[in-house]
């Protein structure tokens, strides 16, 4: 059997992509519509896991301050507030975090920016394409349901 084309030495294949800046390093970005399996942010993941052990210290009645806090752990109050804030963030975007499902503008540098504090502005805002407005408002309406 014989073939009628020759398979050639060199495939030449496209593939559409950017590189952005994402959480201090680069990143590949393919065309909107096509979301590919993504491993949660260790740098986003830590922010939250360390923001909900100084809320729950300071909750507990352990430190009496923000500024009593960072010096013990060795930080400067005022970022210790910044990083604080994202306790604030609505279940949905927390539980898109920690899933990697965020977009790629949810970096610790944008949500060390003030955001607005109602969960449905912060999806506006923060632009969390992994979940529809549905689920923005079920995600919401079932968390305020369990307070």
């Amino acid at each position: 059997m014989t073939r009628a084309t020759p398979i050639p030495d060199t495939v030449t294949l496209h593939v559409p992509f950017r590189l952005v800046k994402r959480g201090g390093r680069k990143e590949m970005q393919i065309p909107h519509g096509v979301r590919p399996d993504r491993k949660a942010d260790s740098t986003l993941v830590k922010a939250l896991a360390r923001a909900f052990r100084w809320k729950r210290m300071l909750e507990s009645g352990d430190f009496a301050t923000i500024s009593d806090l960072a010096e013990r752990e060795g930080i400067a109050p005022s970022y210790m507030t910044r990083v604080l804030r994202v306790t604030l963030l609505a279940p949905n975007i927390v539980e898109a975090i920690l899933e990697g499902r965020q977009g790629p503008e949810v970096t610790l540098a944008n949500l060390m920016d003030p955001f607005p504090m109602g969960w449905h502005e912060q999806g506006v805002v923060l632009s969390d394409k992994s979940t529809t407005a549905a689920d923005q408002n079920r995600h919401v309406t079932g968390f305020c349901a369990t307070l």
